[in-house]
């Protein structure tokens, strides 16, 4: 299938067709786990407010727009409240963008592209299976993949608002004791208990807790062994 693709893309343009994917697409599902990453919400708020700072630090006077344009800004408003924290996940098609923000294509491809050239935005082109048994394309373009940025250039902008507020002191002595008291636990148990405790109590914890178990039973029977032999040699 890829030599299919390869195949279709390097045709000359001179025979004017129409090719089923975008140069440097990937195939959906399996480009996107280096890609994403785990965000919250306070960390694309700041993008949000960081962008806002930027548009109107860089707006020359009596411009109406400055380097991003108003539909950037509200492309990354949506961003915002689309992307799942827990994954990172970020893939509206175009069509979506355009139904939500209510803007043509060129308009939301436009501010697309700003935000991708300042740093707040990027993406992977991606393609999908079409399912088609017979002849013609077997993958079609999909949505893109994308990853909201903060530029530093951007980041300087937020003061305050964009530093990481240190850990109260309270919250700190409260994990200290709670380490503590899981350490105080973990020595009291036996090893087969610990090996449990520290792997987890799946197959891998149980066989090496299995060996544990083992390894102390031979010690305790050797130190027997030793003890009951010098205890002989006393009373010879």
């Amino acid at each position: 299938m890829f030599e299919q693709i390869g195949a279709v893309l390097e045709r000359a343009p001179a025979e004017r067709v129409r090719t089923p994917v975008r140069r440097q697409s990937r195939a959906r599902g399996r480009c996107e786990g280096v890609f994403w990453r785990r965000t919250n919400r306070q960390d694309v708020r700041s993008i949000v407010l960081a962008a806002r700072r930027y548009e109107l630090a860089g707006r020359q006077p009596g411009a109406r727009n400055g380097p991003l344009g108003g539909v950037a800004i509200e492309l990354l408003e949506l961003f915002a409240n689309l992307v799942d924290f827990r994954t990172g996940r970020l893939e509206p098609s175009i069509d979506t963008l355009m139904l939500k923000l209510r803007r043509s294509r060129d308009a939301i491809v436009r501010a697309l592209k700003k935000l991708r050239a300042h740093g707040f935005l990027d993406w992977l082109r991606r393609y999908e299976l079409t399912g088609n048994e017979g002849r013609g394309p077997q993958v079609k373009q999909a949505s893109n993949a994308y990853r909201m940025s903060l530029p530093d250039r951007a980041r300087q902008l937020l003061g305050r608002w964009g530093m990481t507020p240190p850990v109260p002191d309270d919250r700190v002595q409260a994990e200290a004791e709670r380490a503590a008291s899981i350490e105080a636990h973990r020595t009291s148990l036996d090893i087969e208990a610990r090996t449990l405790f520290d792997v987890g109590d799946n197959p891998l914890g149980q066989a090496l807790a299995r060996l544990g178990k083992a390894i102390n039973l031979r010690e305790s029977a050797r130190q027997t062994e030793s003890l009951s032999r010098s205890i002989n040699n006393r009373k010879e």
